[in-house]
């Protein structure tokens, strides 16, 4: 039987898969891209889309709720559940039928099913395709890229499902919740928590760490923590959980703090401890493909151990964001193709946002980080209380920006914000880190006003003793 021959295969068809499989037609390559779900993958259908939809609708609930405060009266808006759902699945359902669009047009072949690979013969890889565990066939290419993804991680001896959910369930649940606990408060955590709470419901957030939204600089955190907690949420931190149970009309979550045991209850709980990537059944046994805690290892080019095998976005490790997982898919592709001059990743440079109420944004290194790699640092903060733009829109009680600079060089190390938007603006730092700009070229470019960039603007003055509005 004639295998098809192509010249390079893309297993997974998310943010990262169906770039790569674009990039590659690009230069004019041919191209097949295996995904045995949904084209757009978790980011597309169950994650970055739908989850702005809904926080979107909180978004305009707490607007119109709060109508009195822009003179317009008090009004008390009707929620209609279910077409607040619809509307979060219909908006995933346009983007997925855009990205199988997407791949007519650039000639991509795609395949419905699961892609593992075989063997390896000749310089080719040879990839069985196997659809709904029945029939099977078979495609070769000597260049494979990975991009399988991730899924949720699941806490040990809990079983989801009825009232106890992740991601998946909450972002459909057939009604809304009186009361929610959220089990961890990194980014997913955080915007289900946010999405709820601007909602109506009672909200509990439990976090092992001794503060919500670890990974951010600390000093953010402990901003975003009281901003939360102003609008009613629950925080635990520093606090395990240790059990689990549905009882049928509630969920009891067993907690240890400080040496004391509890018992807390609500209507539903969300478990959002993190990711698993998908590295299993793959075929990746049979290749010299090396693992790193749970990952696929790969260099700066996205290239694993094995060459010609490539692996990009969640599962070739954190920082597990959809904006990565395409870079890293066009960077591999020019490295398959053999381009010269390549533009390698920096990890540092990828901005990482939480699109929660206030959102939260930030790229590059934290403070405490800065103090550990033994940076002498300059920095800087401005408050949304004296940004013109954030008054006006009524956002002005929960923003911040905070920089730091290298004291020796300029160089901007890292820039961490919270607030209205923050994360439409965070690449205006994004791209100052590219460029390697310094504190002379960010205090001398213009910034418009009114608006809230002003804010990114008097952050930098702050941390050189200039501020004008501080």
């Amino acid at each position: 039987m004639m295998i098809e021959a192509f010249d390079i295969i893309v297993i997974g068809g998310g943010p990262g898969g169906y770039v790569a499989a674009i990039r590659a037609s690009q230069l004019k390559k041919k191209v097949a891209l295996v995904e045995e779900k949904h084209l757009g993958g978790i980011c597309l259908n169950w994650g970055c889309i739908p989850t702005k939809s809904l926080l979107r609708t909180a978004e305009v609930n707490n607007l119109v709720s709060n109508a009195s405060k822009f003179g317009l009266g008090n009004v008390k808006p009707n929620l209609n559940w279910d077409s607040i759902i619809k509307r979060s699945r219909d908006i995933s359902k346009k983007l997925s039928s855009g990205i199988s669009y997407l791949m007519t047009k650039n000639n991509i072949k795609v395949y419905d099913g699961r892609g593992v690979i075989n063997s390896k013969k000749d310089s080719n890889f040879v990839l069985d395709i196997n659809y709904d565990g029945n029939n099977t066939e078979q495609i070769k290419s000597p260049k494979v890229i990975l991009a399988t993804g991730a899924r949720a991680k699941e806490f040990p001896g809990v079983s989801v499902g009825g009232r106890i959910w992740t991601y998946r369930e909450a972002m459909v649940c057939s009604k809304q919740p009186g009361s929610l606990i959220v089990v961890g408060s990194g980014a997913i955590g955080i915007e289900f928590a946010s999405f709820f709470l601007e909602m109506g419901t009672k909200v509990t957030v439990i976090e092992y760490q001794d503060r919500i939204l670890p990974m951010e600089d600390k000093e953010i955190s402990e901003f975003s923590h009281k901003v939360f907690a102003n609008k009613g949420m629950n925080i635990i931190t520093g606090s395990k959980v240790s059990g689990v149970k549905d009882n049928g009309t509630k969920v009891s979550v067993s907690i240890e703090k400080d040496g004391v045991s509890s018992v807390i209850e609500s209507d539903n709980v969300l478990i959002a401890i993190g990711i698993k990537e998908n590295i299993e059944n793959l075929g990746l046994e049979s290749m010299q493909v090396k693992l790193k805690n749970n990952h696929i290892s790969v260099d700066t080019f996205s290239q694993t151990s094995e060459r010609g095998i490539y692996a990009i976005g969640d599962v070739s490790g954190p920082p597990w964001l959809a904006h990565k997982a395409s870079h890293e898919g066009m960077i591999a592709v020019d490295h398959a193709c053999g381009l010269k001059n390549l533009h390698q990743m920096n990890i540092s440079s990828i901005p990482g946002c939480t699109y929660s109420l206030p959102q939260v944004a930030s790229v590059g290194f934290t403070e405490e980080t800065c103090k550990q790699l033994g940076y002498k640092t300059k920095v800087g903060r401005f408050s949304s209380v004296g940004n013109g733009k954030a008054l006006s829109l009524g956002e002005a009680d929960h923003g911040m920006v905070k920089v730091i600079f290298d004291l020796e060089t300029g160089e901007l190390l890292g820039a961490h914000m919270v607030g209205h938007e923050v994360a439409e603006q965070i690449q205006g730092f994004v791209i100052a880190k590219n460029l390697e700009a310094t504190e002379d070229d960010i205090i001398n470019t213009v910034f418009p006003h009114p608006t809230l960039s002003e804010m990114m603007h008097e952050s930098v003055l702050d941390a050189f003793d200039r501020p004008i509005h501080k």
